[in-house]
């Protein structure tokens, strides 16, 4: 009982859950409904709307379109007619311009016209003219007929009158105006060459004169003297040794020759090798000194002197180019410079010699604008074959050159040596320099030396040269062979001629006389007159 009630309660309770949702579906299906229905009523109306607007966008695009079409068709109309006006005018404005080319052109025609009836006009005149020149022409044939026919007859009285001919007259003409010609060439060449010969030299002095103020050199002539001095006569004997082995020896080993006299506790040298000699003066004072003396040590003191020697020759050459600022020389080079040490020429120690022309080329160079480092190197080195012309065959300059060369000198510094003596003609500034650097280094007072009867020879020879010449009267050599006055006879040369003389004289004693320095030409001439008051 109890279960079948339960049962009716399940049942009424599940028809009543079922009754609700029921109610509930069909609720929410009503409510669907007519939430569509409202959302279709507003689409309705907005596309309804949107249709209104869109025709309302394409009225207003049609008007638009309408009124454009009318402005572009007003703007090409307005574009046209502008267009036909300017062709209108471009058109007159040719037409204008053709019509005053058709005038000029009528114009130009009327013109030639009027040449061509000119023309035509004077064609004729110049016949008659042709005739009129023709007859004048046999005139003037014929007046040149009777004209050198009376020319003819002139010259031929002239000649008589004359005793000459033409050709002998016309070469008197020309030997008067010859002379005048070159006495007033002359007359203008000495003005010239004065006021060059004042300017040059004044130049010239200014920079020499600086030059030598600037170079401290001694002025004192150094000379060598091969000669040694003995304690005593004794020492003379031992130097000679038993059966003369000792000097013999000596001899041998040094090159050298001793020659042993009467004069007192002194030895004399003789060589033509300087280097030689001052090993021998050395060693025999060395060995003097020590007192031993005996081939074995004179062999022995000769090398270890030589091996001194040479160790001071590569300092003295280190040093003479330190001393002129001079870098760069080959190490043999070096060594051939400190020989000239121990060479001499005239009296004037070549080393020193060397290195004045260095400085004074140095100064002047840099005075002139020139290469002073090139300058320097040359004056330095231009000397360097006389360390070996004793050993070489050839000049000092020839060996010098080939040494230069061989051991790669600059071709400036190898011109300049060949070129310092003149054997080659100088081509740049600085061999020049180096050239009269040299001439001012061995023209100073007291620098150089020669033998008597050299220096007269030499006296002799310049004044034969001046008195070779034609209208010389009497020359003569002067300071010391650095002048020579040339006195010239005034009827046979005048004042003009001497300037070409003086030249010749200065040419001939260049080319056949050898001297240091340079040699002045100075010519005289002088018109004397005198009378005797009785």
């Amino acid at each position: 009982m109890l279960s079948n009630n339960i049962t009716t309660l399940l049942i009424g309770a599940a028809i009543d859950v079922g009754g609700a949702i029921g109610i509930a579906i069909a609720t929410l299906v009503v409510g669907l409904g007519l939430g569509f229905l409202a959302y279709w009523a507003v689409f309705v109306k907005k596309v309804k709307s949107a249709k209104a607007a869109a025709d309302k966008i394409v009225e207003d695009g049609k008007a638009e379109a309408k009124t454009l079409r009318k402005e572009a068709l007003q703007e090409a109309k307005d574009e046209q007619k502008r267009l036909r006006n300017e062709f209108d005018r471009e058109s007159k404005e040719r037409r204008a311009e053709i019509q005053k080319s058709e005038q000029r052109l009528l114009q130009r025609e009327e013109l030639l016209t009027k040449k061509e009836l000119l023309i035509d006009k004077k064609m004729d005149s110049c016949d008659e003219y042709k005739k009129s020149l023709e007859a004048r022409e046999k005139e003037i044939e014929s007046l040149e007929v009777e004209i050198s026919q009376s020319h003819s007859k002139m010259v031929e009285e002239l000649e008589k009158v004359a005793n000459m001919t033409v050709e002998e007259a016309r070469q008197t003409l020309m030997d008067e105006l010859l002379e005048g010609v070159k006495k007033d060439a002359g007359i203008l060449a000495k003005e010239i060459e004065n006021n060059a010969r004042e300017e040059a030299e004044k130049k010239a002095k200014n920079i020499i004169g600086m030059a030598v103020q600037k170079c401290a050199a001694d002025h004192a002539q150094e000379l060598t003297v091969s000669v040694v001095s003995l304690p005593n006569d004794d020492m003379k004997g031992r130097l000679i040794g038993r059966v003369g082995r000792n000097i013999r020896a000596l001899e041998n080993a040094t090159g050298i020759d001793l020659i042993i006299d009467d004069t007192p506790d002194v030895v004399t040298l003789s060589g033509f090798d300087p280097l030689r000699r001052e090993i021998a003066r050395i060693t025999i004072e060395r060995l003097v000194n020590d007192g031993r003396i005996h081939p074995a040590r004179i062999e022995e003191m000769v090398e270890k002197v030589r091996r001194e020697l040479d160790i001071q020759i590569k300092e003295t050459g280190e040093n003479a180019m330190f001393d002129a600022n001079v870098y760069g020389v080959h190490p043999e080079l070096v060594k051939l410079l400190g020989r000239l040490k121990f060479r001499t020429s005239y009296g004037q120690n070549v080393l020193n010699h060397s290195l004045e022309v260095s400085y004074l080329a140095g100064v002047m160079a840099a005075e002139l604008g020139a290469d002073i480092k090139i300058a320097k190197r040359a004056g330095l080195l231009h000397d360097i074959g006389k360390a070996v012309d004793h050993e070489v065959e050839g000049t000092h300059i020839q060996i010098g050159v080939e040494l230069a060369k061989k051991y790669k000198e600059n071709r400036a510094v190898i011109h300049a040596i060949e070129a310092h003596h003149n054997d080659v003609e100088p081509q740049t500034l600085e061999a020049i320099i180096v050239q009269a650097a040299d001439a001012i280094s061995g023209s100073r007072p007291g620098a150089r030396r020669e033998s008597l009867e050299n220096y007269v020879k030499r006296l002799e020879k310049l004044e034969g040269i001046a008195n070779s010449f034609a209208g010389v009267e009497q020359s003569y050599a002067i300071q010391a062979g650095r002048e020579v006055r040339v006195i010239v006879k005034p009827e046979q040369v005048d004042d003009s001629s001497t300037i070409f003389l003086a030249k010749e004289i200065a040419s001939k004693v260049e080319s056949e006389l050898e001297y240091p320095g340079q040699i002045k030409v100075n010519v005289i001439r002088e018109t004397r007159s005198v009378e005797y008051a009785k």
